[in-house]
């Protein structure tokens, strides 16, 4: 039996939009089981996965070590999405940072993640979401909390009219819930490093090849990334990494230092514009 946590808080509108919809829409029932004074609902696959639906009082971000309060071996945390240019959006990424931790986790920690998921749920963001006028994007790994299990956020963006949008809780709850009864699993699993926040060519990967990828750094923090960065990013990969996968254009300046290290490390890396020919 797995056993998966689905994190809504009650500090953020998109994520109680989520819960509502995946209780009116799954069958979700009730336990007498409860975390920070909130009931705990449970649903059972037919992939004999366990998936409990938890509402907490925290912040998502600053819910550090969470895994030690909740029994899980995934964390899907169900979240609002804020940007600069107020874009409506739907996005999926991984979490830990690079270098100094302002919004939650530990600084120069990065944790656990399944590409597998991150891939599936992306797919499923991307089909669910086409109909609409909201940009689905993978993000590069960024904030907290820290856990010590695999982890991911899947957020609506950007501003209270989309977080609060019953449509848009309804497109985030069957992506989560179609993806965690996807049973596929057959892909080559990378590290991404370079490009934009937005990744724009590892979205593209991502939905055109048999690449799924569990960590990115992006370019802006490319100053900070170093040997053991990249190692935490494998090693806090669920499944087996089988290349680092460089966004070529994307590494700007710090281009040569990355390959360095790569060789250093003796790492096999790939370039995106080699794999989207």
């Amino acid at each position: 039996m797995q056993n998966i946590a689905i994190i809504t808080s009650l500090k953020d509108p998109a994520g109680i939009n989520i819960r509502n919809n995946l209780i009116e829409l799954f069958n979700f029932k009730e336990t007498k089981e409860k975390i920070d004074n909130n009931q705990i609902f449970s649903y059972k696959t037919v992939e004999n996965k366990n998936i409990k639906l938890y509402l907490i009082n925290d912040d998502l971000i600053f819910a550090e070590n969470l895994d030690q309060k909740i029994d899980a071996d995934i964390f899907v945390f169900a979240s609002k999405h804020r940007s600069k240019e107020n874009t409506p959006s739907f996005a999926v990424h991984p979490i830990g940072n690079w270098s100094i931790a302002e919004f939650g986790g530990k600084d120069g920690k990065i944790c656990f993640s399944s590409a597998f998921l991150l891939k599936i749920l992306f797919i499923e963001l991307n089909n669910n979401s086409k109909n609409t006028k909201y940009q689905a994007t993978l993000e590069a790994t960024h904030h907290g909390p820290y856990l010590e299990k695999p982890a991911v956020f899947v957020e609506i963006g950007s501003t209270e009219k989309e977080w609060n949008d019953k449509e848009n809780g309804k497109i985030i709850a069957e992506t989560i819930m179609n993806s965690l009864e996807n049973q596929d699993n057959n892909f080559k699993i990378a590290v991404g490093i370079g490009g934009p926040h937005y990744c724009n060519n590892f979205n593209k990967i991502m939905l055109r090849s048999d690449v799924a990828i569990s960590h990115i750094c992006p370019k802006y923090q490319l100053e900070n990334l170093n040997g053991d960065l990249i190692k935490q990013a494998i090693e806090k990969t669920s499944e087996k990494v089988d290349f680092i996968l460089l966004d070529w254009k994307g590494l700007g300046k710090e281009k040569q230092r990355v390959v360095d290290l790569l060789n250093d490390l003796r790492l096999e890396f790939r370039r995106t514009d080699q794999i989207l020919k």
